[in-house]
C-alpha cells in the first residue's frame, strides 16, 4: 500500500490509521505562528461510523488505502440486512440496512448499486443518483397555476414525501435525486 505524507491527505481519501480504516471527511491545513505546519483531519471510521480528529505533520507517514468498487444487484432485505448479488460471479453479500440511512426507501428490487470493498470486506454502498418513483397522493392539478414558482407536497410509492411542481398529478412517474431527496424531472 502506498504511504503518503500527512500534508497530502485530501477529503475522500481512505487511510489505515490506529488499526482501522478511516475516511478523511474534512482537512484543514494549519500554519501556526510558532512551530511547524500540520493538517487537522476529521476522520470517520468506515466500519463503525465513529469520528476522530487527528493532527498529521508533513513528516508523518500514513497508509493510503484504495477501495475496489463493484456493481451489485439488490435482491431482498432480511432481519435488517440488505442482500446484494454480484452480477458476474453470482456471489451474495449482506450489508446493514442502516448504512443507506434516510435514502433506504429509494432502494428498489433488482436495482444495481455501487458497493466499495476493502480486500473482500464490503464497507460502503452508493445508490444511483436518480431514481424513478410513482406519485401515490398529491393535490389535483389546478389550471393556470403553472406560472407561479410554487411547489406542493406529494407522497411517493415508497412512503417518502417530496415537493413537486403544481403541474404534476397523481399516478405520474417522476425522477427523484437521491442525494438531495428532491424532485428532478418527469419520467
Amino acid at each position: 500500500m502506498p504511504k503518503i505524507n500527512g500534508n497530502e491527505i485530501r477529503p475522500g481519501n481512505v487511510l489505515e490509521h490506529n488499526g482501522g480504516l478511516w475516511a478523511a471527511v474534512k482537512v484543514d491545513h494549519v500554519k501556526p505562528g510558532k512551530g511547524g505546519a500540520f493538517a487537522q483531519v476529521e476522520l470517520r471510521n468506515l466500519r463503525n461510523g465513529s469520528k476522530l480528529n487527528e493532527r498529521f505533520r508533513s513528516a508523518d507517514k500514513v497508509e493510503r488505502v484504495r477501495l475496489e468498487q463493484k456493481d451489485q444487484q439488490f435482491l431482498y432485505e432480511s432481519d435488517g440486512m440488505l442482500v446484494f448479488m454480484d452480477a458476474e460471479t453470482y456471489e451474495q453479500i449482506e450489508l446493514p440496512a442502516d448504512l443507506l440511512g434516510e435514502r433506504r426507501p429509494f432502494l428498489q428490487d433488482g436495482m444495481t448499486i455501487l458497493v466499495e470493498f476493502y480486500e473482500s470486506e464490503a464497507l460502503n454502498a452508493t445508490l444511483p443518483q436518480k431514481v424513478t418513483c410513482k406519485i401515490v397522493e398529491t393535490e389535483p392539478v389546478v389550471k393556470g397555476q403553472t406560472a407561479a414558482n410554487s411547489f406542493k407536497p406529494a407522497l411517493l410509492d415508497n412512503g417518502v414525501k417530496v415537493m413537486v411542481p403544481p403541474f404534476i398529478g397523481q399516478d405520474e412517474m417522476i425522477v427523484v435525486n437521491t442525494e438531495t431527496m428532491e424532485y428532478s424531472e418527469r419520467a
